[in-house]
């Protein structure tokens, strides 16, 4: 049965339905949210806040992720420093390694730099390629990134910036753990000669290896990722000098040449310098030219593939 109330003015001006009550509500409803979007403050993106958004959303995923980017930084060192370090001291098979500037000094010692190295390459690395790989799959969810308002090279910066921190985190990780596991008498031979050079060394070598995974993400094929381990981080660790200081290669002079190529040889010839200075290690500029001249290197290659491949 339908409502009628009388309309304002008397008996004369007729009745007033349902349909008219909710028109004039609807009319109101509108005007209101016509003031609030008036009202509204004008939105000004810049480059820095979609700069730290971005960033932010990668500190989240982070957190949420911290626990098994937390055992996948452990494990591997920590299997490596307690077989070499511990097993193989307490069954009387301690490795020593001989050559310039190694004598007398235990596996433990060259272990520290080598294997915070090979961590810096393996976070920045994964901390890149792999979330890439996600992003640029079918579901292209890379899109909604690529419709910020920041141009495409300043998001392929986050990324790399992104694995960076990973890597740096995951290098410090590291440390105490090939600092403290091992037997007794077998203890690494320690000292930081240079707080700041340490520093500027673990954060160069983070973001040439995140630039280096940019560069990987977006030219592999995502099919075909089991490669990056069998083609391209075991190679790298294996001749990366992480067991053995590359002095100790002179007896082998081509591979000691050879090895020049392989960006994780600065990584861990750096760490030498500074944490373990009695060992034989390169000669610092080497270090910081390699550093720079393949972070700026794998930096550029890597934003040009990265816009190329959001673009196509």
């Amino acid at each position: 049965m339908a409502t009628t109330v009388m309309r304002p003015g008397g008996p004369g001006r007729g009745p007033v339905g349902s349909a008219d009550i909710g028109a004039g509500a609807d009319e109101i409803a509108a005007a209101s949210i016509a003031g609030l979007v008036s009202d509204a403050p004008t939105p000004r993106p810049t480059l820095p806040k979609t700069f730290w958004a971005m960033m932010t959303r990668e500190f989240r995923v982070l957190r949420r992720n911290a626990i098994s980017t937390f055992t996948r930084s452990v494990v591997q060192p920590l299997l490596f420093v307690f077989v070499f370090a511990f097993v193989l001291p307490k069954i009387g098979g301690g490795l020593e390694v001989t050559g310039a500037g190694t004598a007398g000094v235990n596996f433990a010692t060259i272990l520290v730099p080598g294997l915070m190295a090979s961590m810096l390459l393996m976070q920045g690395i994964m901390g890149t390629t792999m979330p890439l790989v996600m992003e640029f799959s079918w579901q292209r969810t890379i899109e909604d990134r690529a419709l910020a308002p920041v141009p495409l090279t300043l998001l392929a910066i986050q990324k790399i910036l992104a694995g960076a921190i990973q890597s740096f985190i995951g290098a410090c990780i590291v440390f105490p753990i090939v600092l403290f596991v091992h037997a007794a008498g077998q203890a690494p031979h320690v000292h930081v000669t240079n707080w700041a050079l340490l520093l500027v060394i673990l954060v160069f070598g983070a973001t040439m290896t995140s630039s280096l995974g940019l560069l990987l993400g977006t030219l592999m094929d995502p099919r075909k990722m089991q490669m990056l381990f069998a083609v391209i981080l075991l190679p790298l660790t294996m001749l990366g000098c992480v067991y053995y200081p590359w002095s100790a290669l002179h007896t082998i002079r081509w591979l000691q040449i050879a090895t020049l190529v392989n960006p994780m040889v600065y990584m861990a010839e750096g760490l030498r310098a500074v944490l373990t200075p009695s060992l034989g290690h390169m000669p610092l500029w080497a270090v910081f030219l390699a550093l720079i001249g393949g972070t700026l290197l794998f930096g550029y290659l890597g934003t040009r593939t990265f816009r190329n491949r959001v673009v196509n």
